[in-house]
């Protein structure tokens, strides 16, 4: 029977020969573990192995450094994503100052990337402000976030868009840790459209005594279609629970997966909206999967806030 350390090498060795349920346990363990990773991280950069960068949440200054190298030598754009991927999750202070100095002094390739640095750390739960700053989007405390029955029943006026009652999505006490990093103050709740924000993220202006208004400068999607009947909301309110074992154990694909507060699992690319406000990304507040909501429920809803602007927004996605 294979030790730890060989059940890992084996992994990177199938991983490196793109054996995708290889890289799927990786993955899983840098989830659940990702300090568990950190010694086989250089013999992975080895390999070639460099996706999902999630794997590298745990990387030290030794592995980060060489992949800045890599970077910097101006290697094929396809490398290049995936290793600013990397640095990303490493979140490590060199991938902040590398990823600083690009932005002014762009690396070899750089001109074929899709986004740019600050896109790019979005990935990682973080970003580089327009002053150039570091900021943390996302928290280093997560709880479970279990729906249940909603007590007497809140008045929601409706959606103007399809005339469905607005969901209260959210109902928060502020001094919850894993509001610490929002700088958010006293009541919050989000309240928003159940259906429309799975086609377009939807803001709200939100105040510390728990007021939350849909917001005059939300745009309707030209390709959304509005049904018939209002559409009924869920009549669940989650309430916070047990503290997971590390930020990064939201789960947006099955049931239980429900998290305030930590770190997002992103269906698809990260997605942190800029505050309509003052153009800021937001902070990450907590993820709702469907699979929580309904029996059959799909894809899941990602909640942010800006305290300083006072606005709350809510994101859908869907596989």
């Amino acid at each position: 029977m294979l030790d730890n350390a060989g059940v890992i090498d084996e992994l990177i060795g199938r991983a490196a020969a793109d054996d995708d349920d290889a890289i799927e346990e990786l993955t899983e363990i840098a989830d659940a573990e990702p300090e568990r990773l950190r010694p086989y991280l250089g013999r992975m950069l080895d390999a070639g192995v460099l996706w999902p960068g999630t794997m590298y949440r745990a990387a030290g200054a030794d592995v980060v450094a060489r992949v800045v190298a890599l970077v910097d030598a101006g290697e094929e754009p396809e490398l290049i994503g995936r290793c600013l991927f990397v640095l990303a999750h490493s979140r490590h202070q060199l991938a902040y100052e590398a990823m600083r100095r690009w932005m002014d002094r762009p690396p070899p390739g750089a001109d074929l990337l899709h986004v740019g640095m600050p896109e790019y750390a979005q990935e990682g739960g973080w970003t580089i402000d327009p002053d150039g700053s570091r900021r943390e989007l996302c928290g280093d405390v997560a709880h479970e976030w279990q729906p249940r029955e909603a007590p007497a029943p809140q008045f929601n006026p409706e959606c103007p868009w399809c005339s469905s009652p607005l969901w209260t999505a959210a109902d928060l006490d502020g001094s919850e840790p894993a509001l610490a990093h929002t700088g958010w103050a006293g009541r919050l709740r989000f309240r928003t459209c159940f259906y429309c924000s799975c086609y377009t993220t939807l803001f709200s202006e939100v105040t510390p005594d728990g007021g939350s208004t849909w917001w005059a400068g939300n745009t309707r999607p030209s390709f959304l279609q509005v049904n018939s009947r209002p559409e009924e909301p869920p009549s669940l309110l989650p309430v916070v629970g047990r503290a997971r074992s590390n930020p990064f154990r939201a789960g947006a694909w099955s049931a239980g997966g429900s998290t305030l507060g930590g770190h997002p699992q992103w269906i698809q690319d990260a997605e942190h909206p800029a505050c309509p406000g003052c153009g800021l990304v937001m902070n990450y507040v907590g993820l709702i999967g469907g699979a929580d909501l309904y029996e059959f429920g799909e894809g899941a809803y990602y909640l942010h806030v800006h305290a300083s602007c006072g606005f709350a927004a809510v994101t859908y996605q869907q596989s």
